[in-house]
């Protein structure tokens, strides 16, 4: 092959090559940034275009993700002139692919910059305690200023975080000193308030035992006098037994001597017998009655004279010339009541 084959060849290899180069793919969520002799001329989205050789160039390729940027520890000095080291994370999105090219150079230095100048003006509004408890204070302030900031050079600033607190090494001895006494304080008044439980608890215990105490003392009080009372109520019932088992004797004891002295007169009136002989039997009709069956029996007063008694007993018997009566007992000597309405003479037997 002869020289100019061989440049034939090269040229027709440079003329394909540029022919393909022609051609160009944009992927998902990025933009190209096309110059045409040296001026913008368009941004190119997702797809195929073609870019003309020697005229157009592209000025830059632009992501649309969110990016992610952990910029290094910035020292600031708080209101309390304390200084500190304090990193900041930035999440920020490319909103214009063409302010993002031509409005500012360098924009993450840019951005760090800002966000350094920031955090400064910020902290050294506010003291030290304020700064470690008031992050999200902080952190919207920052995104607030940045995204109003980057909003001209196409940039969207989502969120600013505060990564990392240092405050020098003294502090942070105070500080957990400061923590240790707070603990201990609080560790006391548990204590304290575990012990005032406790107290009242027992307080409230003891309470409760006395009233439980007194309950049953009452109730065992009235136990007694209810005891008491039945008590009294049945010895009232026995004695009024009693007195109703004596009531009862003593009228059986006067039916007992009616009955007697009923038959002890019919059979004297068939025997159509002397004063003597009524008498005599009268107090074999009182011996019948008075046999043991009876507390109490009525004895007529008439009959008193016992030696007048024996007598006439003997002169009946030499009379009548009868077996000899038994020999009348002495009256029993018991309390008497003598009633001058009745008649008659109330001894107890025992």
């Amino acid at each position: 092959m002869d020289t100019l084959g061989i440049i034939v060849l090269i040229v027709i290899i440079i003329l394909l090559f540029l022919f393909i180069r022609c051609f160009r793919i944009v992927p998902q969520a990025h933009v190209f940034v096309i110059e045409r002799l040296g001026s913008f001329h368009a941004q190119w989205e997702t797809g195929l275009h073609i870019l003309v050789p020697f005229i157009d160039r592209i000025a830059g390729k632009v992501s649309l993700k969110e990016k992610v940027v952990d910029f290094k520890p910035q020292p600031v000095i708080t209101k309390d002139n304390v200084t500190m080291q304090i990193d900041t994370v930035v999440f920020y999105q490319v909103t214009d692919a063409k302010q993002y090219i031509y409005g500012v150079e360098r924009p993450l230095a840019a951005i760090e910059n800002l966000s350094a100048t920031t955090l400064r003006n910020i902290i050294g509004e506010m003291e030290l305690d304020a700064t470690l408890t008031s992050r999200d204070v902080i952190n919207t302030k920052i995104t607030s200023i940045l995204d109003q900031a980057t909003d001209r050079w196409g940039i969207k600033v989502n969120r600013v975080e505060l990564k990392n607190i240092l405050p020098p090494r003294e502090i942070q001895d105070a500080m957990e000193k400061q923590m240790k006494a707070e603990r201990e304080r609080r560790e006391k008044i548990l204590q304290a308030e575990g012990d005032k439980k406790s107290q009242i608890l027992v307080a409230e215990g003891e309470k409760e035992s006395q009233i439980l105490r007194a309950q049953a003392k009452k109730e065992a009080q009235i136990l007694e006098a209810e005891a008491q009372k039945q008590a009294m109520v049945l010895r009232a019932d026995a004695v009024r037994e009693q007195k109703i088992l004596e009531a009862t004797g003593e009228a059986r004891a006067i039916e007992m001597v009616q009955e007697a002295l009923a038959e002890s007169i019919v059979k004297l009136n068939n025997a159509n017998p002397n004063e003597r002989v009524i008498q005599l039997k009268s107090l074999e009709s009182f011996a019948k009655a008075a046999d043991g069956k009876a507390t109490k029996i009525i004895i007529p007063s008439e009959i008193q004279g016992l030696a007048g008694l024996a007598t006439g007993l003997k002169a009946i018997v030499e009379n009548d010339k009868a077996p000899a009566a038994p020999a009348a007992t002495s009256a029993p000597a018991a309390n008497s009541n003598y009633s001058s309405n009745t008649g008659y003479q109330d001894y107890s037997i025992n």
